[in-house]
């Protein structure tokens, strides 16, 4: 089988190389309004998501609610559960500040596209995987700083709830709101321009985590994170999906699920959205500084996803073909 380099994944990896060469463009005193541009694109970017939901499909995807629970059970409550578990073991600053790191990765929510491309060529639930990859972005907005606040809120940090869901009212919830609004009129038009709203929201995320990454090469964040702290993060986010992936599948077993159906619980429920992930960084963490270490781990785990959940599609779908022939042959 052909593994093709995912192209935003390529351009993550060229944005933060640039950000290391040249971190003074995106720094404090760079020429360019990477702040105001990516505040303003933030916005941009959830009203065109709101333009692109359906609330007739939406409605029509709440009857499987068995398969729904499962899928966003796994994406805002088995994930952080797992990180919470490592808790205890956090000794230093620099282990406390990845943790956070890897709560971060663990409350957001699903991606969308990905979720939805990858259940079709493993031939899961395709209107399941839409409603849910959809659905948990506007679950993200309440789950995710609740999930953060119950920590940042002890550690004496400037973590003011009332500041953030202001944020993410002004930023996100009202442009997603003004999207559904005018999905009537504009609807159709947003779905037929789907690519070029696509390329949109990744060139606004590059932009974030380019302004992100020099901020912190500035101000050396990464000098407490060796090469082999470095290894271990990468080995913890695979870790992190395998653990899910098989929980996912167990449970799925338990309820009986259909083939179809597990496919898109484990597809969609292990998923992290980088979109969401980015978003949310620049609202919840007000430090550019500091989005480094935080950006980091759901970095690592877009890449590790799009790999592994690519592999794994392929093959579920090869073996479906090759399930299907063997049957019709036996039955001629």
């Amino acid at each position: 089988m052909k593994f093709k380099i995912d192209k935003f994944v390529l351009s993550i990896i060229i944005v933060v190389i640039a950000a290391y060469l040249f971190p003074e463009l995106g720094g404090k005193s760079g020429p360019l309004p990477l702040e105001r541009i990516g505040s303003i694109g933030i916005s941009l970017i959830f009203f065109f998501y709101g333009l692109k939901l359906s609330p007739e499909k939406t409605k029509s995807g709440l009857k499987n609610w068995k398969l729904h629970l499962v899928i966003q059970t796994c994406t805002f409550l088995l994930f952080p559960l797992i990180v919470l578990c490592f808790y205890p073991l956090l000794q230093t600053e620099n282990d406390r500040n990845i943790w956070i790191a890897f709560l971060f990765l663990a409350s957001l929510p699903s991606t969308v596209s990905s979720s939805v491309v990858m259940v079709s060529i493993a031939r899961g639930n395709i209107p399941a995987a839409i409603f849910n990859a959809s659905i948990s972005g506007l679950i993200g907005i309440v789950v995710t700083p609740l999930w953060l606040g119950l920590f940042l809120n002890n550690s004496g940090a400037n973590y003011d709830l009332g500041e953030i869901y202001s944020k993410l009212i002004t930023e996100v919830v009202i442009p997603v709101v003004l999207g559904l609004l005018l999905h009537r009129y504009w609807g159709t038009l947003a779905q037929k321009y789907n690519d070029y709203l696509t390329f949109f929201d990744k060139s606004i995320i590059l932009l974030i985590i380019y302004k992100s990454f020099c901020s912190s090469f500035e101000e050396n964040v990464f000098s407490g994170i060796d090469a082999f702290e470095l290894v271990l993060i990468a080995l913890a986010v695979f870790g992190l999906f395998y653990v899910v992936y098989f929980l996912t599948g167990f449970v799925s077993n338990r309820l009986e699920f259909s083939t179809e159906d597990k496919i898109t619980a484990q597809f969609c429920g292990t998923k992290k959205s980088l979109v969401h992930g980015t978003v949310f960084a620049k609202i919840l963490f007000p430090n550019p500084s500091a989005m480094g270490i935080i950006l980091l781990p759901i970095m690592l785990f877009h890449a590790s996803q799009i790999f592994i959940i690519s592999f794994l599609a392929s093959s579920i779908s090869t073996r479906k073909e090759e399930n299907k022939l063997s049957y019709v042959v036996e039955n001629k």
